[in-house]
């Protein structure tokens, strides 16, 4: 075992989204999923051994009370790995992305966490292997390995050994995602939660993983071929039709605010006077705009506060790599 381990893991946002689990404790998936990374947005994360008779988080230079959600399930998922009922570890973990707002900072951190676990014990696992660790933390863990587009291959075993995230052979340099901040907190509902809700409550629910894999098959084809408006379609539909299964559920599930509404209706307008741009969000309020690298100067001009990603760049500064 070394004194440390150290890694960071790039956030990653669903252009066809994982909604609903057909293995809850294992986190395997009703349907496959699609995403893009975020470049240099993600989590950095340092484990190490400590002395004590309990694991320390710290999150963003502030240590987390042990009791909380988040702390409980970091030494959860510890609890795999752990030598032995005394071993306790110090986490401390980094977010350029806001923390449990939708914009998959779980992701990222339970895939920099299982990288930092590989570095401290030495494990030497493979990439595939170790988004089969980071998924058992986060289903779309398994997605923040390598750049670019990453394919989660559902799988078929119950072991789940064949469910993990593959990268796509295909690049986009041109392909800009936006990040539109509208909130920095935590939602009151969380992904795990309003994702089973959904699946028992939304009578929606039962034509999700049909549309959901048709999605991810023409999804493939507009990367394949390049065809932006197919793909910013695609990626739009599957996210408001995720959305619409919540809304179905009972209790409903909502995770717009009127800022988000805000920005879609901005979309559309834009859209309506021939200007290219979609959006896509996950289970939170923050946006995601995609367009291409031509339409940035518009694109900005109508969201000053825009936060532009370039998936397919090199990311100078970014703490490791992807």
């Amino acid at each position: 075992m070394r004194p440390r381990g150290e890694a960071f893991a790039p956030s990653n946002i669903a252009l066809c989204k994982y909604w609903g689990k057909r293995d809850e404790e294992l986190n395997l998936p009703t349907n496959p999923s699609l995403s893009v990374s975020l470049g240099n947005l993600g989590s950095h994360t340092v484990v190490a051994p400590l002395e004590g008779h309990r694991d320390v988080v710290v999150l963003n230079n502030r240590e987390i009370a042990p009791d909380s959600p988040f702390a409980l399930r970091v030494s959860a998922y510890l609890d795999l790995v752990r030598p032995d009922a005394h071993f306790s570890f110090l986490v401390e973990t980094a977010n350029t992305v806001p923390t449990g707002a939708g914009v998959a900072s779980s992701a990222s951190g339970f895939a920099a966490l299982a990288k930092a676990l590989n570095a401290l014990f030495g494990w030497g696992l493979s990439r595939r292997e170790l988004s089969v660790l980071a998924r058992l933390g986060s289903g779309s863990a398994c997605r923040s390995f390598g750049t670019g587009f990453v394919e989660w291959t559902m799988g078929r075993r119950r072991d789940g050994l064949d469910s993990y995230g593959r990268v796509l052979r295909e690049k986009w340099p041109g392909l800009r995602l936006g990040l539109v901040r509208i909130s920095q907190q935590a939602k009151a509902v969380g992904s795990r939660a309003g994702m089973k809700r959904t699946v028992e409550t939304s009578a929606l629910y039962e034509v999700w993983p049909r549309k959901a894999r048709r999605d991810v098959r023409e999804m493939k084809e507009a990367i394949r071929t390049r065809d932006f408006a197919m793909l910013g379609r695609i990626a739009e539909n599957n996210a408001l039709a995720m959305h619409g299964t919540m809304l179905a559920a009972w209790p409903p599930l909502l995770y717009f605010s009127e800022g988000t509404l805000a920005v879609l209706r901005n979309v559309w307008e834009l859209r309506a006077e021939g200007i290219p741009v979609f959006c896509t969000l996950d289970a939170g309020p923050n946006p995601i705009l995609l367009f291409e690298t031509g339409l940035e100067k518009v694109v900005r001009e109508a969201f000053p506060e825009l936060e532009v990603v370039a998936p397919f760049e090199t990311h100078p500064g970014t703490p490791g790599k992807a």
